[in-house]
C-alpha cells in the first residue's frame, strides 16, 4: 500500500511540475517537435537529471537496490519510433496526454485511447516479440557508467555540466 500512496504523490507532483512548466500545452510539443521550442527538452533533461542524483545518492545509501533491465536495441528503437510517431501525429506524449486531459483538454482522449489499445497490441503481440524483436541487439543488464568504467558520480557531474552548457546556448538562441 505505501508504494501506490508514493506513486499518487510523486505522480501529482510530477503532473503539477508539467503544468507549470508548461509542458502540457500544445504549442510547446509542437515547438518540441519542431526543434523551435526546447522547454520541453530542458524540463526532461532536468527531470532526468534530479533523477539520477536522486537514485544513485539512494543506492549509495544503501536505502534501495537498483533492478536493471536488460538493454536491448531491437525493443528500444521499435519502441521509440512508434511513440515518437504517435507523439508525432497527437502533439502529446503520454504523460503530457494525461495532463492536458486534467487541463480540460479533450483532444488528448485519443492518445490516451492510442496508449490503451497499443497496449493491448503489445500485449497480444509479446510472445511473438519475445523471440524474434527483443533478442536483436540483447546487451543484458548494463549501466551506462558500468560500460563506460567509471563512477557513477563522474557522470553525472559531466552530464550536469553538459546540461548547463546546453541550457545556455538554448537561451542564447532563443529556445
Amino acid at each position: 500500500m505505501n508504494e501506490l500512496i508514493y506513486g499518487l504523490i510523486t505522480g501529482l507532483a510530477f503532473g503539477f511540475l508539467l503544468q507549470k512548466g508548461q509542458v502540457l500545452r500544445y504549442d510547446r510539443q509542437l515547438g518540441a517537435l519542431r526543434l523551435l521550442d526546447m522547454t520541453i527538452v530542458k524540463f526532461m533533461f532536468t527531470t532526468v537529471l534530479v533523477a539520477m542524483v536522486g537514485t544513485y545518492l539512494l543506492k549509495d545509501l544503501g536505502l534501495v537496490k537498483l533492478s536493471i533491465k536488460a538493454t536491448i536495441l531491437g525493443g528500444n528503437i521499435l519502441g521509440g519510433l512508434l511513440f515518437g510517431l504517435g507523439w508525432g501525429l497527437l502533439g502529446y506524449c503520454p504523460g503530457t496526454s494525461m495532463g492536458a486531459l486534467g487541463e480540460g483538454r479533450w483532444d488528448a482522449i485519443w492518445g490516451i485511447c492510442g496508449m490503451l489499445v497499443g497496449g493491448a497490441l503489445y500485449a497480444e503481440a509479446h510472445p511473438l516479440m519475445k523471440k524474434t524483436v527483443l533478442t536483436w541487439g540483447d546487451y543484458g543488464k548494463i549501466t551506462l557508467p558500468e560500460v563506460l568504467g567509471i563512477n557513477h558520480w563522474i557522470l553525472i557531474v559531466i552530464f550536469a555540466a553538459g546540461g548547463i552548457l546546453l541550457f545556455w546556448w538554448f537561451e542564447r538562441k532563443g529556445l
